[in-house]
């Protein structure tokens, strides 16, 4: 079986599924390359109109496989290069291009990303999670950094995501106890945006990614534009960021589609444009 399954779906949902169930879905074997190769697919196909990541069996993603990581403590004890900066410089380099073709592809993409978290989503795999526009949850779902736990940092945009989704003081009790929390205190805290029981959790998952696509994406593109630069920006700059797209989107298909239809009384019909 394939480390990754990617289907695109006739309601213009491009679900791509990890799967390594054994091992809870770390992103070991050929799963990160996988995972990047959907990612850049589903950004350029226009059919694709929302991205759905999930995880086959029990857990959404257990975060980096574990003989990956000893494997690399092994080259780096072995290396003999004398100088260290350059040893960890090339140790970063292959982990920062998995950031930008993973993490801030979800999050920087023209099209809305959900994450269908079935299971436990911890260290990276929290990451990748909070990396999508969206959280849509099984009761079944649990969250953790894990990092402590291992002696790591951390990786894959958590500690941005998370701090801007909770705050500075929770984010870091998160980070520091590596604390396992449930499906609902995740949506109390404001990490899941629903939650649905199990049993029917993944068909109204897609059912809520299905009407996303079935959305004025070319609207939302903007609208993670807009929001991407509030995280950082002065009001000034998005106020003129806000007014330059939406002049941009007066003038799409989809606006007066939009009008057309509200003046009818009737549903619209978006086709992204």
């Amino acid at each position: 079986m394939p480390d990754l399954i990617f289907e695109k779906r006739d309601d213009g949902v491009g679900l791509i599924t990890f799967n390594r169930p054994e091992s809870l879905n770390s992103l070991g074997g050929d799963l990160p390359k996988l995972f990047a190769e959907a990612l850049e697919e589903c950004e350029h196909d226009r059919a694709v109109r929302c991205v759905a990541l999930t995880g086959a069996g029990r857990a959404f993603c257990a975060g980096g496989d574990i003989r990956n990581m000893q494997t690399r403590i092994s080259r780096a004890t072995e290396d003999t290069a004398p100088n260290p900066i350059r040893r960890i410089e090339s140790m970063a380099r292959d982990l920062r291009a998995g950031h930008r073709a993973t993490s801030l592809k979800l999050h920087t993409m023209g099209k809305p990303t959900v994450a269908l978290v079935n299971g436990h989503a911890v260290g990276a795999g929290f990451g990748l999670a909070l990396a999508c526009d969206l959280r849509f949850c099984s009761e079944q779902a649990k969250f953790g950094t894990a990092f402590r736990n291992v002696g790591l940092s951390g990786d894959y945009g958590g500690s941005y995501f998370l701090e801007r989704l909770i705050g500075y003081g929770r984010a870091r009790e998160l980070y520091f106890t590596a604390e396992v929390i449930d499906a609902r205190r995740a949506l109390k805290l404001g990490i899941a945006n629903r939650v649905e029981p199990a049993e029917t959790f993944m068909e109204q998952g897609l059912a809520f990614c299905a009407k996303l696509a079935a959305g004025p994406t070319s609207a939302y593109a903007r609208m993670k534009d807009n929001h991407n630069l509030a995280a950082t920006a002065a009001l000034a700059e998005v106020l003129d960021r806000e007014a330059l797209t939406q002049r941009m989107s007066d003038m799409t298909a989809d606006h007066r589609e939009a009008t057309a239809a509200f003046l009818e009384r009737r549903e619209p019909r978006f086709i992204g444009e």
